[in-house]
């Protein structure tokens, strides 16, 4: 898959909505959540159309107002409890196993980078098997809610060795292309996640409906 220098193309992948096919868990958690505070559950089409980051904005978007300290607070924890029970259900992205042994087998490298919290993520992703594949594991450190852009200055800064230059953000939310551009890689942003197509094309960064075209165009673009 071509090489630059000692390395390839590196691909730093995001995990929920990504790798993960955990549409249906954070939906249902979401809908559990807007609960707390009184409002209508929504559709996948309407979070996709709807979410943004930092969390608290997309609340506001629904609410109308930012929630209170101690409304976010409740959301949170009602959120995270009841996506835990309903991540168990879900399983890799069509394809994406093999798409990761094929990456590494053909000199290319790749870690991962979620803003799920990193207690959480590293066994949730041991258990799906796929661990062997990233030169790193790093999930959210922290408050939840931020933004991915300083999390990916620190595991990219962890990587000795990759250069920003040659490596390519693969993830489902225009978060991913932010904190792409915030250390000076690309980015290639995937459908089949939080956003909708036309939010993800407002990013300015390449969009694809499949992992494997997104791989593939990281090639490209990194040539």
């Amino acid at each position: 898959m071509g090489t630059h220098g000692k390395h390839g193309t590196h691909l730093v992948w995001d995990w929920n909505g990504t790798l993960l096919d955990d549409n249906a868990a954070v939906v249902g958690a979401t809908n559990a959540a807007f609960g707390e505070v009184g409002l209508e559950p929504i559709t996948l089409e309407q979070y996709r159309e709807m979410y943004c980051v930092p969390i608290p904005r997309f609340y506001e978007r629904l609410m109308g107002r930012l929630p209170t300290d101690e409304e976010w607070e409740r959301m949170d924890v009602v959120f995270h409890r009841h996506y835990a029970e309903q991540r168990a259900a879900c399983g890799l992205t069509e394809g994406a196993a093999g798409l990761l042994a094929r990456w590494g087998l053909n000199g290319g490298s790749q870690s991962l980078l979620s803003m799920y919290g990193h207690e959480h993520l590293v066994p949730v992703v041991r258990g799906y098997g796929i661990e062997g594949h990233f030169l790193r594991v790093d999930g959210r450190t922290g408050p939840s809610g931020g933004s991915k852009a300083h999390h990916m200055e620190r595991h990219i800064t962890a990587l000795d060795g990759i250069s920003p230059e040659y490596t390519v953000v693969i993830g489902d939310a225009v978060d991913d292309a932010v904190a792409a551009a915030h250390i000076g890689a690309k980015a290639v942003l995937y459908t089949g996640g939080s956003h909708s197509r036309a939010s993800l094309e407002a990013a300015g960064v390449p969009v694809v409906d499949s992992l494997a075209e997104a791989a593939d165009l990281a090639l490209r673009i990194t040539g």
